[in-house]
């Protein structure tokens, strides 16, 4: 006897508004599965979270890259339709042992639902049931306030994929419409609405639902700002006139906000999707020169760089101007939770804003970007020291190495060697080999990620302090760090005695 299928809606984004049946057959399936971009996050995972249990089989269906789509025989059609069979066949061999699945669904799953590719290729050789969802239309007319028709209007809803032309023809014969899948198509879908002589009265809504949600009037919204989850509502006519700013409710006043976003130690692609959708958000930018230097231009933002001994001048100055009603990314490089910026803001925050909200986003590490080039140096305990002294006395960096090292722990050191103080990391090197041996690993990395990377693996007897500087991440391995033929490093997760 086969498994059962469940194509599941869990709304658009408030957790309060997946039904009561999507949870309870959540939590009942042998399997969930759920799709998700190349990051691995997926939003309809994160709803679903509260209802799943331990020991359920969890299937994630990550879509394939653009240059993989692009360089396919079939295109991107033939690359999404041998994803989505590869998807099915791996749902299918849960169903044929019997075990239950359940496929998550943002919004409604037959509402331009991922779902109903596996649906096609499944409902006919499986039980299957759909269980329907809150529209992310129904959602975005909630959170504004407008009805979408009344009496005898017509709604329509079109892809925003369409050529601008063919959207502004349907704009123009509609009472009411909501236009899906923005973000690059924005600029088109905002024009057509200018050509049907309805932007006027067009709204745009973002995140529906949930924190991260925003309204503004259509014609008001910066393209660079928009992401997929978004779309234009036109409300019924007959509610009334668009409200103008002074009808405004203090409710819809935007408040400003501090959100520290990690670029990642390098290369563009490095910065998350969720950092780089802050970075497009922010109306101000806050850091280290350098460090903004990276983030692309944009005319509609105002930079703020700084000198990098400055920290918490930086941290009050961004949260003054999101005191202010506006929105502030201060940028750090790699993960801003990491010898950065993010405990300078909440620091000053806490002593004097406590009335500012402060978002911290996290980035790949320095650390994470070197061992990767290596390969799995990381891969058992491991302490994290700046070698810095402005903060801290330099013989508590001391006694904390010599305690890392006498742990036996992997040691990644981060500032190891600056114009204005040369000389500690010699001073580190031998207060390292008091208690590692010379034939310890030891990885150099500089400017991982950037045009000048290179990477050095050599012994701690060897080690030359002489050749690092700041650009540097400096890896000391453990007595379980090991190199390989090839010249891979890793460290074993068994340690001894185990």
């Amino acid at each position: 006897m086969t498994g059962r299928l469940y194509g599941v809606g869990l709304g658009p984004g408030d957790p309060e508004l997946v039904t009561v049946k999507a949870a309870r057959l959540i939590g009942a399936a042998d399997v969930v599965a759920f799709h998700a971009a190349q990051h691995g996050r997926s939003v309809a995972r994160a709803l679903a979270a509260p209802y799943l249990r331990e020991g359920q089989v969890e299937e994630l269906l990550v879509y394939p890259v653009t240059t993989e789509t692009t360089a396919h025989p079939g295109g991107y059609q033939g690359a999404i339709d041998e994803f989505y069979e590869a998807a099915a066949a791996r749902l299918a061999a849960h169903l044929d042992a019997g075990r239950d699945v359940v496929v998550l669904a943002e919004g409604d799953p037959f509402f331009y639902g991922s779902y109903m590719h596996m649906h096609k290729r499944l409902a006919h050789r499986y039980p299957t049931e759909v269980v329907p969802g809150v529209t992310s239309v129904s959602g975005a007319a909630a959170v504004l306030g407008r009805p979408l028709v009344e009496r005898d209007e017509v709604l329509t809803v079109l892809p925003g994929t369409l050529p601008s032309d063919e959207l502004a023809e349907w704009l123009s014969t509609t009472d009411s419409a909501a236009v899906m899948k923005l973000g690059r198509t924005f600029r088109n879908v905002r024009d057509a609405f200018e050509a049907a002589g309805v932007l006027d009265r067009a709204f745009y809504v973002e995140r529906a639902t949930t924190a991260q949600q925003r309204t503004m009037p259509l014609a008001d919204v910066d393209p660079d700002t928009v992401p997929y989850f978004s779309l234009a509502l036109l409300p019924s006519e007959l509610t009334g006139p668009v409200p103008g700013p002074e009808q405004a409710s203090e409710a819809e006043v935007r408040t400003g906000e501090v959100v520290v976003v990690g670029l990642g130690p390098g290369q563009r692609s490095w910065t998350t999707p969720e950092a780089a959708e802050a970075l497009a958000r922010a109306d101000d930018l806050v850091g280290y020169g350098p460090y903004l230097d990276r983030v692309p231009a944009n005319p509609r933002q105002t930079r703020h760089p700084s000198d990098n001994r400055v920290e918490a001048e930086r941290a009050a100055h961004a949260l003054e101007l999101a005191r202010s009603g506006r929105r502030v990314a201060v940028v750090s490089s790699g993960d801003p939770g990491v010898f950065a910026m993010a405990a300078a803001v909440l620091e000053v925050a806490a002593e004097d804003f406590p009335d500012v909200q402060v978002r911290v986003l996290p980035g790949l590490t320095a650390a994470q970007a070197v061992a990767s080039r290596v390969g799995a140096p990381l891969g058992h305990d491991f302490a994290v020291i700046s070698l810095s002294d402005v903060l801290k006395p330099w013989d508590v960096v001391l006694d904390r190495l010599r305690h890392a090292a006498a742990a036996d722990l992997v040691i990644a050191l981060y500032n190891p060697r600056s114009k204005a103080r040369p000389h500690q990391l010699g001073e580190a090197h031998q207060a390292l080999l008091e208690v590692k041996k010379p034939e310890t690993v030891v990885v150099i990395g500089r400017d991982v990620g950037g045009a000048e990377e290179s990477v050095t693996v050599t012994t701690l007897g060897e080690f030359d302090p002489e050749s690092v500087d700041m650009r540097c991440l400096v890896m000391i391995g453990s007595t379980q760090t090991r190199v390989t033929p090839s010249g891979q490093v890793f460290t074993s997760r068994r340690y001894p005695g185990c």
